[in-house]
């Protein structure tokens, strides 16, 4: 198993990864990307690109040179829309001619209790969602996108984004940034719910995929005990809050410094997103108690 930081791929180049599959990271790292995000390349003719990734010209130049003699790109298809992962999908299309697909727009996807709290006028913490982004063609959970030679199963996994889709190749997952093998995945609401992320995480691991490929990070080649690690550092978590709500009141701010000692102060923002998402699932369960209405500066009890 590669750990994450022996993951350092040559940047803007098309790496093999298998017959018939390439990955060409893209040059935004981050604390919150890693190395940069993972753009797919499927097929040997008649390619799907999966995750076009940021609007950059030098990355856009990097998936037009990775095609071969007789290859083009025939379908464009999204994971998610955040804005590493799916805004060159517009200007890839207009290159190709390609159709970008995936499963509606930025807001697509969203739980009841998401859309209340953004009806509510509550805002992401900041993670960069792709506001204009729209498909060109929506595809559904179960269907069968066929290509030249090439064919995914499309499996809808909200929880870190409402329009969160894997695509499923033979025993192949193309996870997005549901399961990643560097870091946890950042779930914020209002278009984060952690309920939805447990399911979809319990939904990918019944696929049985044989490898993942995430949208950042090096492929995970034992894919059941990352997402069981996954589930149960999640409901470590959960305790935690719990257990420190048992203290007494408190915000997420104050929240998250208890438990989350050991990350780095860049971070601290994507815990608290984190930890707000924990509280909303724990609201919906009937474990906590906000003091008013739900914000980044809620004061939760536990019940």
């Amino acid at each position: 198993m590669t750990l994450p930081e022996d993951f350092d791929p040559p940047i803007g180049e098309a790496e093999a990864l298998q017959p018939g599959l390439r990955r060409i990271v893209a040059p935004n790292p981050s604390p919150m990307t890693w190395r940069g995000t993972n753009t797919y390349l499927l097929g040997t003719r008649g390619l799907a690109v999966i995750d076009p990734g940021p609007d950059d010209p030098a990355h856009l130049a990097a998936i037009l040179r990775a095609l071969g003699p007789g290859q083009h790109i025939s379908h464009i298809l999204v994971t998610h829309a955040h804005l590493d992962h799916s805004p060159l999908s517009r200007a890839l299309s207009r290159e190709t001619g390609a159709p970008v697909l995936a499963y509606g727009d930025a807001q697509a996807g969203r739980s009841a209790v998401m859309q209340m709290l953004a009806d509510q006028g509550l805002a992401g913490g900041g993670e960069g969602v792709d506001a204009a982004f729209a498909p060109d063609q929506v595809i559904a959970d179960g269907q069968d996108i066929n290509g030249d030679g090439w064919s995914l199963r499309v499996l809808w996994t909200p929880g870190h984004f409402g329009n969160h889709l894997a695509f499923l190749w033979g025993d192949v997952a193309f996870c997005g940034d549901l399961v990643m093998g560097w870091a946890t995945s950042l779930v914020s609401p209002p278009d984060g719910d952690l309920t939805d992320f447990m399911a979809s995480c319990d939904r990918l691991r019944a696929a049985a995929p044989r490898v993942l490929h995430s949208g950042h990070g090096a492929a995970m080649t034992d894919p059941m005990a990352r997402i069981d690690w996954l589930l149960a550092h999640r409901r470590t978590r959960e305790a935690a809050i719990l257990d420190a709500l048992a203290k007494g009141p408190s915000d997420i701010r104050s929240l998250t410094r208890m438990i989350y000692t050991d990350t780095p102060p860049e971070l601290l923002p994507a815990a608290e997103r984190n930890v707000f998402a924990h509280l909303v699932d724990l609201l919906q369960k009937s474990q906590v108690r906000p003091h008013g209405l739900l914000s980044a500066s809620t004061i939760f009890e536990r019940l």
